[in-house]
């Protein structure tokens, strides 16, 4: 008995972690390593509100997306506002991560944020 509440608990946390995948996309930008930052999760894209975001959470950005270096962190819809909902909020990465998902956030404060509070990235471009 034990050991099968310990497989199905298990398979829960398992089920878990691979659902909360996120993807990444930057939109709006003069080139393809700029621009507002949009995640996917749970079928529809959104965007990331620009409270606590910097340039450590923009390097993580540009490493997901091979796009070289972070040379900027944009606030305040520099690139426009997104449609949507608002996915991320107070983002917090220490820069090493390889994913943004792998970075603490508090998305049940996004409530707070509105589309001209979106975050964005410009990057290097990799070998630029």
């Amino acid at each position: 008995m034990k050991s099968c509440l310990m497989l199905m608990f298990l398979c829960y946390m398992v089920k878990l972690i691979t659902s909360d995948s996120v993807s990444v996309r930057l939109v709006n930008g003069n080139h393809p390593c700029a621009g507002r930052v949009e995640v996917f999760n749970d079928g529809q894209w959104g965007t990331v509100c620009h409270y606590w975001w910097d340039i450590a959470d923009a390097a993580v950005v540009c490493r997901e997306l091979d796009g070289g270096m972070a040379i900027k962190a944009a606030y305040e819809a520099h690139f426009g506002q997104g449609s949507g909902p608002i996915l991320m909020g107070y983002v917090l990465c220490s820069g090493s991560e390889t994913a943004l998902k792998d970075c603490s956030s508090d998305s049940k404060y996004t409530q707070y944020c509105n589309h001209n509070e979106d975050a964005g990235v410009v990057c290097s471009e990799k070998g630029l």
